[in-house]
């Protein structure tokens, strides 16, 4: 079983939702008001990296730290940590950010040979909006720090039904796209790695990244307690698909299963 060492603390900035009021309060006044700390943890079955063929049983930590804002009607366990600019009830905009571990060929033989892939982040823009009272439909716009030079995009369509008023289904479709430079990063194998590897070289372009489906159970536990069980399926396509990698040593076809619960701490700065 593997563990990932690294906890991601990801803390929303807040200064930019600061009013002119606020700020007259001293260069630390933003920090008045609601906040909250959710901590938990996520255990799943996953391939051992993306792109893989073998799976594995892994654990991974929880933790976002932010300023409290109107309540989402529907969040994802696919939502990166947000923080919105814009909440109307029906439409909601704003920051968001996402957490990447490090990859190298300890992860998985089929990644010896290959440059490891750095940790570290993704920081971009979202939207999201309720065509209708049991459906939302988000995007997500990031570039990488670090792990990789790139653009990832990430759309996905989510029908939700409260069986009670605890227990909650939902699912829907998702489709990811990404730049050259993060295909690179993950999926290129330029000449010394092709040598090094045995793989063929590739050099990526951008594109469609993958299509799939996803769906989970959420139970509210307490009203600052959830838990959740949740399904993933996604199948590479385009620069991915393409990747001797993937080809040669992997499978375009991914599936997660999993199940998560976390605590939320509501605080007053």
């Amino acid at each position: 079983m593997r563990i990932v060492r690294a906890i991601p603390l990801l803390l929303t900035a807040s200064l930019l939702g600061a009013s002119a009021a606020e700020a007259g309060d001293g260069p630390f006044g933003w920090l008045s008001g609601d906040w909250y700390l959710t901590v938990g943890a996520t255990g799943m079955v996953a391939p051992n990296f993306e792109g893989g063929k073998k799976y594995m049983l892994s654990a991974q930590p929880i933790i976002s730290l932010g300023k409290a804002g109107p309540q989402a009607r529907f969040t994802s366990r696919n939502d990166n940590i947000s923080l919105a600019l814009v909440d109307d009830g029906g439409v909601r905009a704003g920051l968001t950010g996402k957490f990447l571990f490090s990859r190298d060929d300890s992860d998985a033989d089929e990644l010896k040979g290959l440059d490891p892939v750095r940790w570290g982040g993704e920081v971009g823009g979202f939207f999201e909006f309720y065509p209708t009272d049991w459906m939302r439909a988000r995007a997500e716009l990031r570039h990488g720090i670090r792990a990789h030079n790139g653009f990832v995009a990430d759309i996905a369509a989510d029908a939700f039904y409260d069986v009670t008023p605890t227990v909650r289904i939902s699912g829907g479709p998702r489709v990811s796209f990404a730049s050259a430079n993060y295909f690179d990063a993950y999926y290129g194998v330029n000449a010394q790695e092709a040598v090094a590897s045995g793989l063929s070289q590739y050099n990526p372009g951008g594109g469609l990244k993958s299509i799939g489906l996803g769906g989970a159970v959420t139970w509210k536990v307490t009203d600052p307690m959830t838990a959740s069980l949740f399904g993933e399926y996604s199948r590479l396509e385009g620069p991915a698909a393409d990747s001797s990698l993937v080809r040669e040593r992997g499978e375009r076809n991914q599936f997660m299963v999993g199940v998560s619960t976390t605590y939320r701490f509501d605080f007053k700065m």
